[in-house]
């Protein structure tokens, strides 16, 4: 058996393992530092696949498309690819889809084994329309649309797509010549006898380089990745013409514009358990949305890469040059150049799925992306209150104090959160006898005044016959299965733990039904569910997760779907919740691991944040990049999560999480008690106006809501969004629109007494709330604040503006 010691900190780079048979396996060493240590993470440099693209691609082998082969279906038009050095033919497919989406998919045309598709994100089969051919020169094929306005002009040699509205060149696939592709191989010591005579298709790869470039084995630290099939990575690059802005492909804790990336330090997606994450950095953190938009004057677009492994992202913006020097034969001259910015996607696996939003407006695209991957779930009215939450409050007793303390305090909340020990020993659907005796009570007492309980259930089941939940999913092989055929194990909060198969229907039918009041006993219909933990994490595995060879449900390895678990846990919770109330009440899930479409389910957060000035500033721009990729439902902790904030410090956050979706105070067991009744009386009322504040507002937040699930529209808005005709709101991330109506602008800096606050709309007024003074658009205004700089505002009066409590509406 193995025994676990953990430190105060929450962190599982802090566990310690210790073995107690000889039996057992070497977890690795403790890392005791509670701020996140990179070294356990990889950076592009340690990435096989990664490294493998950008040593071939140096190599400039092309592609060329066979236009002779092209066939037109009712849904596609379809053509092989071919590169000149492999001679093996990929298979593409073009498919016009309804709300102006082009799709584009290339996949071996006769693959060893199918290759992984990405199920169960699309709320539906696209409706497709049919592209008609029209004429192109001699080597190329023009499919347009049916109003003609839109166009996928395709070059043969080398193979080239130019996305083509009213004439104007918007977006350029493979102009780079960056399309990889690897395809799947049979093991080498399989394969030897039989090619024996057959041409060698390693590439004359030595063995030594084979380690290297990870082509069977990869190694990180002390793991050693075993590859079946080899490789298996895709690549593509897209060249957005005019474009100088690109936003998106979160979970990042950085701007909310897109930066340029150098040479192994691309944007990583690859869904990680990163305690205290660094901020301004590129590195993958809990969540993963392969999608992104770029803007620019008359036009949004959008690209929605749809792959669930681990994937990178580079950027390039080249801005406009007013003249550039050209060579036209003999003849140089002077022409214009319009900026650019190419965008290079790169994953370990699956098939190159990719959809073009071709907007035109910021509108637009929501809609187009919201119609393949669905709306924000619309939440129920009291998880847009103000949340109280800590790991952990102790006992019952703790629960009715707490409770308590915001009726002798008048301060309005509406949800009590409990930890991972509210429960016997970290075993899920159940309740520490010790602790919390008569749960049913405690929920009762909460009832009486409105108010509701979340309680947290991980993905990770502890190992013990005795355990019902365990027992069941092992009697029914509901586990994700290591590489040899077993259970996979790994070490979590409970000790050693299985992993329920999130991506088998049998497994989350089975897991929903665990919500029926009959079945976790002490539950009620005021309690709610958060998924912590769902990335997954896996202490001591590889970069803290599961090891990429692990097996899921149809026999599809780990890697082919990481960024996808955390997605179908979240599914098969609200599924459970809607099933317990026969689908009368709509759920409440809030996850920390999420994908495209984790919007249909509930809500996110940014994860273990720490109690720092920066981290309440990089909020914005998190919360910004997860509104425009469909994840309205978003926040960040109160006060951060690690670290004692100071009063100054708290106070501002909840002054600006009251302006943000999800509202909640949160901390980790090692830091200091931080009810907000506990800085003294002077902070006390100004937390309980900011929270005052939210109530205040919530109808405009219900009716927000509304908008974003049914018209697809963000809830909280970067500037550009709402003025997408003024260049000066592009890179705005310190300020933002709530709804159409509210400007908001946290005060984010210590000792602040003035804020500069940005003012678009040249033909707008915008009104102060407190002073009712109004200032006409398309200025930056210096705007006094003080810590009790916070006041309610006046709907009547249109929008305003709010400086970390002001509000200012928008006229008109």
């Amino acid at each position: 058996m193995w025994r676990l010691a953990l430190s105060s900190s929450r962190s599982p780079q802090s566990l310690i393992v210790s073995e107690s048979d000889a039996g057992a396996k070497n977890l690795g060493k403790p890392v005791e530092d509670e701020a996140v240590d990179k070294n356990i993470f990889k950076d592009c440099s340690k990435i096989a696949f990664y490294r493998r693209q950008k040593q071939q691609l140096s190599k400039k082998s092309t592609y060329r498309a066979l236009l002779d082969s092209v066939t037109a279906g009712k849904e596609s038009t379809r053509f092989q690819i071919i590169n000149e050095a492999a001679k093996v033919p990929l298979l593409a497919e073009v498919y016009g889809i309804e709300g102006n989406i082009f799709r584009l998919k290339i996949n071996e045309e006769t693959p060893l084994k199918p290759r992984y598709e990405v199920p169960d994100v699309l709320t539906s089969k696209p409706s497709t329309v049919r592209l008609i051919s029209c004429s192109g020169d001699t080597g190329s094929l023009v499919l347009a649309n049916g109003k003609g306005d839109l166009k996928c002009h395709i070059t043969a040699n080398p193979f080239k797509i130019d996305l083509v509205s009213e004439e104007d060149v918007v977006m350029s696939i493979n102009s780079l010549g960056q399309l990889y592709f690897e395809q799947l191989q049979i093991p080498p010591k399989q394969s030897r006898a039989t090619k024996e005579n057959e041409e060698d298709t390693s590439d004359d790869t030595t063995q030594e380089n084979q380690e290297e470039l990870g082509l069977w084995e990869e190694k990180f630290r002390n793991f050693v990745d075993v590859k079946d099939n080899g490789p298996a990575s895709i690549g593509l690059d897209f060249s957005l013409h005019g474009f100088e802005h690109v936003y998106g492909i979160p979970q990042h804790a950085e701007s909310h514009q897109l930066k340029n990336t150098s040479d192994g330090d691309a944007y990583r997606l690859y869904n990680l358990d990163v305690y205290g994450y660094k901020i301004h950095d590129k590195m993958g953190i809990y969540g993963s949305v392969p999608y992104l938009l770029a803007h620019k004057l008359g036009r949004t677009l959008g690209i929605f890469w749809l792959n669930a492994s681990e994937t990178l992202v580079e950027i390039n913006t080249e801005p406009a040059v007013k003249y550039a020097l050209t060579q036209t034969g003999p003849v140089a001259a002077k022409q214009k150049v319009r900026s650019q910015t190419d965008v290079h996607w790169m994953s370990e696996s699956g098939i190159i799925d990719v959809f073009l939003l071709t907007g035109p407006t910021p509108s637009d695209v929501f809609k187009q992306y919201s119609y393949l991957t669905g709306t924000q779930a619309m939440p129920p009215l009291f998880s847009l209150g103000y949340h109280q939450c800590r790991w952990n409050y102790e006992d019952e007793h703790d629960v009715k104090a707490v409770d308590a303390g915001f009726d002798e305090h008048d301060i309005p909340y509406d949800v009590m959160w409990l930890d991972i020990e509210h429960t016997e020993g970290k075993r899920y659907f159940t309740w520490d006898k010790k602790r919390f005796p008569n749960p049913k009570r405690m929920q009762e007492l909460l009832r009486s005044k409105k108010r509701k309980l979340v309680v947290i259930s991980d993905p990770h089941i502890k190992i013990d016959p005795d355990y019902l939940v365990y027992a069941k999913a092992k009697e029914q092989g509901f586990f994700v299965r290591n590489h040899e055929g077993g259970d996979f194990e790994g070490v979590c909060w409970p000790g050693l733990s299985s992993y329920l198969d999130f991506t088998s229907p049998k497994v989350r039918q089975w897991y929903s039904s665990l919500f029926a009041f009959s079945v976790y006993q002490g539950s009620t219909d005021i309690l709610y569910i958060w998924n912590d933990m769902n990335e997954p994490s896996v202490f001591r595995g590889p970069e803290l997760t599961m090891q990429k060879n692990a097996i899921h449900h149809g026999n599809w390895e780990h890697r082919e779907l990481h960024n996808i678990y955390g997605f179908y846990q979240q599914m098969a919770t609200a599924e459970g919740l809607i099933q317990r109330s026969k689908g009368k009440e709509r759920p409440f899930v809030l996850t920390r691991s999420f994908f495209a479409g984790s919007q249909k389910y509930g809500a996110v957060w940014t994860g273990d944040n720490t109690a720092e000035w920066s981290y309440l500033k990089i909020s914005i721009p998190m919360l910004l990049t997860l509104s425009v990729t469909g994840i309205s439902f978003c926040g960040a902790d109160v006060g951060g999560f690690i670290g004692n904030p100071e009063a100054e410090l708290l106070v501002r956050w909840y002054q600006a999480g009251a302006y943000q979706p999800f509202f909640r105070g949160h901390a980790t067991k090692d830091t200091k008690r931080r009810e907000p009744w506990l800085f003294g009386e002077e902070h006390t009322q100004l937390i309980q106006e900011a929270i005052r504040e939210r109530y205040t507002l919530l109808p405009y937040w219900y009716s927000l809501f509304y908008s974003a699930h049914v018209a697809s529209q963000p809830v909280m808005r970067p500037l550009w969004v709402e003025f997408p005709d003024e260049l000066e709101t592009f890179g705005v991330e310190d300020e933002y629109m709530l709804g159409s109506a509210l400007l908001v602008h946290p005060v984010t800096e210590p000792k602040a007494t003035v804020v500069d606050v940005f003012l678009p709309g040249s033909n707008e007024v915008w009104y102060d709330s407190k002073t009712f003074s109004h200032w006409k658009g398309a200025c930056t205004v210096k705007i006094p604040v003080a810590l009790d700089t916070f006041h309610l505002p006046s709907i009547n009066h249109g929008p305003k503006i709010l400086t970390a409590g002001l509000p200012w509406w928008r006229s008109g």
